[in-house]
């Protein structure tokens, strides 16, 4: 048992850092990871999630959802801060664990930091696909059914458009950090512009009425029967109903995905300039940004049509051509294609940062931390994720899984915050370049909140997240514990004391 919980010191991560063959440049100032933040975050939340949850769950409360999540949300990014500023190392909450809870716990994260990023790419890269082929038509570019459709769907075979931007972003991760985040900080201005063009424009066509009653009264809808119900509401053996306060909570659930990926921040850990002190930045400016934004939009677009006729594709560009103005929705498609072009690089980046930290741990095949000479990336795990997730997207019908990407971020947030209490005491005398404020206050709360917002998912949602957690300790067991570098050396040392 000792063995699995061994840890790795966080002196010897960083050494790690270090050696020529695994060092990553340090490109990114406290500005580029904002700008990161800003871009993973902004995307499905505001431009698909928004109709979903407030037609189905929330109704116009809609708004208290997106601000719900965000404290969630803000609660774990001060967690964060404090670990990617005391443990400046690639693999965010992998690296995190494994200097805490050790080695199997940190395993289970980073298995779950697969399931979180790689999937959560593929899902957003099928969304992308759908207003890109949208905007094609507006322009008078008709695309087969089978070619732009997920697959099984509205006649779809393979998704070729959401292939070609996955191969795409792998491509560009592949020549270097500062040439991607140049590209994101340009698409990133785009679709702000976008955004803020919806909350002014729109604020013209808003009509009170649709914002009565702003909490629905709560009901049982067909949303919530059998597994789609949420947890909480089975456990306390509660009818399962959409709308009231139930809805609200359950919607924030679904609208924390619109929030995931404000810790890929803390991955590019190593790429930063000045870690102690941009990281933080990072983290806490890209999620009061967005929080802010989402709020806005959302509040704009329910108010401009009745919550009952909003769409689920394409919510803000269908509310615009409601009330005639179908120029605004063109515009809106544009800012979509961009926006979900910068959250499939980001998460791209962040899920080759976590494959190359657990590689050169030994806990999977180290030949796959190799960095390139040239252009200081891990070339070898951008390659493999990139074509996992250009598989994923184009061949795999995903809708049923999509809130498998917000299960895996809460666990991980769970850990990182009670990994920040347990380094507290076991490691005082770190430097740490950004403190956690009333610890244990907040990590505890943040513990809870993550907690509370998981059983408001789905039991099926549940169900996928044990299974997908099985076959990672079936992996761990067969490779993993026999290859890791720390056991090894732990190992030889006994060895050579005996």
């Amino acid at each position: 048992m000792k063995h699995l919980l061994r840890t790795k010191s966080v002196e010897q991560s960083i050494r790690d850092t270090e050696a020529p063959e695994h060092r990553l440049r340090r490109d990114l100032s406290a500005l580029d990871l904002v700008v990161f933040g800003v871009g993973v975050i902004i995307g499905t939340g505001i431009f698909v999630l928004t109709g979903e949850v407030a037609r189905d769950k929330a109704g116009p409360a809609v708004a208290i959802s997106f601000l719900l999540a965000a404290a969630v949300c803000g609660l774990a990014a001060l967690c964060y801060a404090e670990f990617s500023s005391t443990v400046p190392v690639a693999g965010s909450a992998y690296t995190f664990s494994y200097a805490t809870l050790g080695e199997f716990p940190a395993w289970i994260i980073g298995w779950d930091l697969i399931l979180e990023l790689a999937l959560g790419a593929a899902v957003v890269s099928v969304g992308w696909s759908g207003y890109a082929s949208a905007l094609l038509a507006d322009m008078g570019v008709t695309m087969p059914a089978e070619i732009v459709n997920p697959p099984g769907e509205q006649g779809g075979v393979v998704n070729v458009l959401a292939i070609g931007l996955v191969l795409a972003v792998t491509a560009l991760l592949l020549v270097g950090i500062k040439v991607s985040s140049r590209v994101n900080a340009v698409v990133v201005t785009i679709k702000v512009a976008v955004v803020l063009l919806v909350i002014v424009a729109g604020l013209f066509y808003v009509k009170g009425e649709n914002y009565r009653p702003f909490i629905p009264d709560a009901k049982s809808t067909p949303e919530v029967e059998g597994g789609h119900a949420p947890l909480m509401q089975v456990l306390f053996g509660i009818t399962p109903v959409s709308y009231g306060w139930l809805g609200v909570f359950a919607a924030v659930a679904i609208v924390f995905f619109a929030y995931i990926g404000f810790d890929v921040v803390a991955t590019a850990a190593e790429e930063a300039r000045r870690p102690q002190r941009d990281l933080p930045i990072g983290l806490i400016g890209s999620l009061v940004v967005t929080a802010i934004l989402y709020a806005a939009v959302s509040l704009v677009v329910v108010g401009m049509q009745r919550y009952t006729e909003l769409s689920t594709g394409a919510p803000l560009a269908d509310a615009f051509e409601a009330v005639g103005r179908p120029a605004f929705a063109t515009i809106i498609s544009v800012g979509a294609v961009a926006g979900l072009t910068t959250v499939v690089l980001i998460l791209l980046l962040g899920q080759t940062r976590v494959f190359f930290a657990m590689s050169r741990d030994g806990l999977l095949p180290p030949w796959i931390a190799a960095v390139h000479p040239r252009f200081g990336t891990p070339y070898r795990s951008t390659v493999i994720m990139g074509v996992i997730v250009a598989l994923l997207a184009g061949f795999i019908p995903l809708g049923k899984l999509a809130e498998l990407v917000n299960i895996g971020t809460l666990f991980a947030f769970v850990v990182v915050s009670a990994g920040v209490v347990i380094l507290r005491r076991t490691r005082p005398d770190l430097p740490r370049g950004f403190r956690t404020p009333l610890v244990p206050l907040v990590p505890a709360l943040s513990v809870l909140a993550c907690l509370f917002v998981m059983i408001n998912l789905p039991v099926d949602t549940w169900l996928r997240f044990l299974a997908w957690m099985l076959v990672g300790v079936l992996v761990y067991a067969g490779y993993g514990y026999r290859h890791s570098r720390v056991r090894i050396a732990a190992a030889t040392q006994v060895s050579e004391k005996s």
